[in-house]
């Protein structure tokens, strides 16, 4: 082995390192933006879970009660219901995870020892946030019995009843929100293919073909992704098929509403895909980019697997740049809750909206020549 050959290789990769940006950036941050994101993802700890409480005693010590609970940065009390429909809209909405129902003669019953009665309804859409808030809602129950109660009335906490009610996943089986929650992952797929695709036609030479013709950058674009989106369609009807004959998914919203805000999905997806390509001059370099901007933030931070309330309020403001954040949104309210635009508006356009601009960038640094 030739030293001077050896060195001349070594110095020959450093210059390229730092010269391409890109490969300097992939080297050099992937790891670290790696460790941030699974440091936080794996040892996240469920926080600040929203919830509402409906008082039907109104006394002191159910208000004593209410403070109890929301002490701490556990249980966040965001809304005071005065009807169980509230309740229940608000976790249709998604605003609150668990809803707690003090029941009438609360503080008498306390004073009296004839017993404690709870019900407790919690989204069974995430079943994470919902068994923490039925949790700490117990805990704490307890607790403020301990403190209430006079000295050595420890086993009166036996008659504490709490009664509790899952909405939409009544059993909180694992798979009746996960699965939904993996189609933003598995739809996601094709902006992988379309980045690829792109930057194997500027690595290859290819691009020489449309340096001759009048297309406009957008036009070239969104051609590109036009057919990944049809094909894309496909995988669109035989996901849910496949989710509710192989797992018992159950499917209560509209297929049509579903199919329609797919399409506004995978041209998110895609724009973003097709944004990796523009800034990438090789395929190896276009998958290691897709990987870390698409795939492992939207395994970690899309709240498929970790409440997003959990997450540090950074990381909460990152997800919402993702657009699987707001499809696993879609996906999981139209299959369990069945609800319509009248609540999922907000997230359909913020699909389109990173549609657009990823689009846009795409366009804007678009290059129709070589180099």
């Amino acid at each position: 082995m030739s030293v001077r050959h050896l060195r001349a290789v070594v110095v020959k990769e450093i210059r390229h390192v730092l010269r391409d940006r890109w490969t300097f950036i992939l080297v050099l941050v992937t790891p670290i933006s790696l460790l941030f994101i699974m440091a936080y993802a794996l040892t996240v700890d469920i926080d600040n879970v929203p919830i509402a409480v409906m008082d039907h005693d109104q006394s002191a010590v159910s208000r004593d009660f209410i403070q109890q609970l929301s002490a701490g940065e556990e249980l966040d009390l965001v809304a005071r219901a005065n009807a169980l429909e509230e309740v229940e809209r608000l976790l249709v909405e998604g605003t609150i995870k668990a809803g707690v129902i003090i029941q009438p003669a609360f503080g008498e019953d306390l004073v009296g020892q004839r017993g404690l009665r709870l019900q407790v309804i919690i989204d069974g859409t995430e079943p994470e946030s919902g068994t923490f808030a039925m949790e700490q809602v117990a805990r704490r129950t307890e607790a403020f019995v301990v403190r209430s109660m006079p000295s050595g009335s420890a086993e009166w906490l036996r008659p504490i009843e709490l009664n509790v009610r899952a909405l939409y996943n009544p059993g909180l089986e694992p798979r009746v929100d996960l699965v939904p929650g993996l189609i933003s992952m598995v739809l996601g797929l094709p902006a992988l293919s379309v980045a690829l695709a792109l930057s194997r036609e500027r690595e290859h030479g290819t691009l020489e073909q449309v340096l001759v013709t009048p297309i406009s950058r957008a036009d070239l674009l969104v051609g590109k992704m036009i057919p990944y989106i049809a094909i894309g369609m496909i995988n669109v009807v035989a996901i849910p098929i496949m989710a509710m004959a192989a797992f018992g998914i159950p499917f209560r919203g509209s297929f049509g509403l579903f199919f329609l805000l797919s399409i506004v999905f995978l041209f998110a997806m895609l724009s973003m895909g097709t944004l990796i390509g523009v800034f990438m001059r090789t395929q190896p370099a276009a998958l290691a980019l897709s990987f870390l901007v698409i795939f492992f933030p939207g395994f970690f931070m899309t709240g498929i697997f970790y409440p997003i309330a959990a997450m540090p309020d950074e990381l909460q403001m990152e997800a919402m740049l993702l657009p699987g954040t707001h499809y696993a949104i879609i996906t999981r309210s139209i299959f369990l809750r069945a609800v319509g635009l009248e609540i999922l508006w907000p997230n359909v356009l913020a699909l389109a909206g990173l549609g657009v601009v990823f689009t846009a960038v795409g366009a804007f640094f678009f290059k129709k020549r070589l180099g």
